[in-house]
């Protein structure tokens, strides 16, 4: 098997660059290039956790050095270093069939970028509050382009809008393996519209976003407001509608409650089947738990799911809540037990931040950070100042339980929608040790004060 370790140094000495020193010492050691086959680049990494983060988090860092050094347009498949070593053996012996392996063999398909492994129809757990959700976006998995074109999945934050559709994805994938499919969000589209807008090159912009076969678009209410951008993705609709591509949506709310969007794009959006994703309940969090506890290879028993799911309302809050105690397990080399959850959500004491101010809260974040409130309430976008206020943004939100309209007040005269993609920001790294360590920590320090 061909040796790619000069290659990946190469690659890993610009990310290092890109990325802080605590990401890149947590995330990328023992990663590694496993092939490199038309285009493809298959990239082994320790645990199905970090694979998880690696490919969220950092795929677009890893696949411009990656270009550079492999050739234009690579795409990157990440593995968990299991699966890595039965890969490794079929390449050792070529008459081992890879289906015996349970590994699918790297090829010219790449799988769509951005789009997790695990987000199926067969790893969500279903209940009154997603079901009809579930059945539409199975419906138009099976037949894209058929049926409610376009699918418009709208819900608060973290209740599994993203599964949905990435599980869309995922199935049309296998159905088609040789399917354009494009899953991004609002805010790479308006990006890539800017971009292209900047360069003079939109010719190249239209041809990627309007030559697929499916095109999802997370969180499309972030459009509110940008004109130029609202147009390009009207046309966009238009022509991938004309050619029965399937288009797939999320937003936080039903099209006509999004505000500062053209009603000729509204009327687009309520074109196909609108559908809603409720709070999960109860029991559908405690089901939605041992899920992801089975994916982390996590033994957890059910009242230890249960005493977890009373902690969060919302499935991405869940995950965050769990990968938080799996690695406190791991660093203590403990089973995961009630004292355990107990110790790491301060399930006695956390309570008490709700009763707090939120100019309290706001100074323990700057003394955490090493900010001045002056600071973080300004209009600068300083990048030492991007991380504490959204932290302020999502404690003031989920712990004080203020409005986005006061949050954004409260920060210096922010609109809501700021405060919401700041909301939305935190609670997408909350499975990264780093940031929910710092989370605790903050949290910890009102309630040690005021205890005391």
């Amino acid at each position: 098997m061909q040796d790619y370790k000069d290659t990946w140094n190469k690659i890993l000495a610009e990310v290092e660059l890109e990325v802080s020193r605590a990401n890149f010492l947590t995330l990328f050691k023992r990663t590694q290039i496993l092939s490199i086959e038309d285009g493809v680049v298959t990239i082994a990494a320790p645990s199905a956790m970090i694979v998880d983060l690696l490919q969220r988090r950092f795929y677009e860092v890893i696949k411009k050095s990656t270009d550079k050094h492999v050739g234009e347009n690579s795409k990157l498949v990440f593995v968990p270093k299991t699966i890595a070593e039965n890969i490794e053996k079929v390449h050792d012996d070529p008459n081992t069939l890879f289906a015996n392996s349970g590994v699918q063999k790297t090829s010219s398909v790449a799988r769509p970028p951005r789009v997790r492994v695990d987000y199926t129809f067969e790893n969500m757990a279903v209940s009154s509050s997603n079901q009809l959700a579930f059945v539409s976006a199975s419906t138009v998995a099976k037949k894209p382009g058929d049926t409610y074109n376009p699918l418009f999945i709208y819900g608060p934050t973290g209740v599994g809008k993203t599964h949905l559709m990435q599980a869309i994805a995922n199935e049309v994938f296998k159905n088609k393996p040789n399917g354009k499919i494009l899953y991004t969000t609002s805010e790479e589209f308006t990006n890539e519209v800017v971009e292209a807008i900047r360069t003079n090159n939109t010719q190249n912009m239209k041809k990627k976003f309007r030559d697929l076969d499916l095109l999802i678009i997370d969180d499309i209410q972030f459009v509110a407001g940008k004109e130029r951008v609202q147009e390009e993705l009207f046309h966009t609709f238009n022509t991938l509608v004309d050619k029965n591509s399937q288009i797939v949506l999320s937003s936080d709310r039903r099209p006509e409650e999004i505000k500062q969007v053209e009603k000729r794009l509204i009327s687009r959006f309520s074109g196909g089947l609108t559908v809603d994703v409720d709070i999960p309940d109860f029991e559908l969090r405690t089901a939605i738990l041992l899920i992801k506890a089975k994916k982390y290879d996590c033994e957890l028993s059910i009242d230890a799911a249960k005493l977890i799911a009373q902690k969060a309302s919302d499935a991405r809050g869940l995950e965050g809540l769990l990968l938080r105690i799996i690695t406190q397990a791991q660093a203590l080399n403990k089973d995961i037990d009630e004292s355990l959850i107990s110790s790491v959500l301060s399930l006695s004491r956390d309570e008490k931040i709700n009763s707090f101010h939120p100019d309290e809260l706001i100074k323990n974040i700057c003394n955490y950070y090493n900010v001045k409130p002056t600071q973080l309430k300004s209009p600068k976008r300083d990048a030492f100042l991007v991380r504490p206020r959204q932290i302020a943004m999502y404690l003031l939100k989920k712990e004080v339980g203020l409005t986005f309209v006061e949050i954004g007040n409260l920060l210096g005269g922010r609109d809501h929608t700021t405060v919401m993609h700041g909301v939305e920001k935190v609670e997408n790294l909350l499975e990264n040790p780093l940031v929910s360590e710092d989370i605790m920590r903050i949290s910890k320090n009102i309630v040690d004060k005021n205890v005391d």
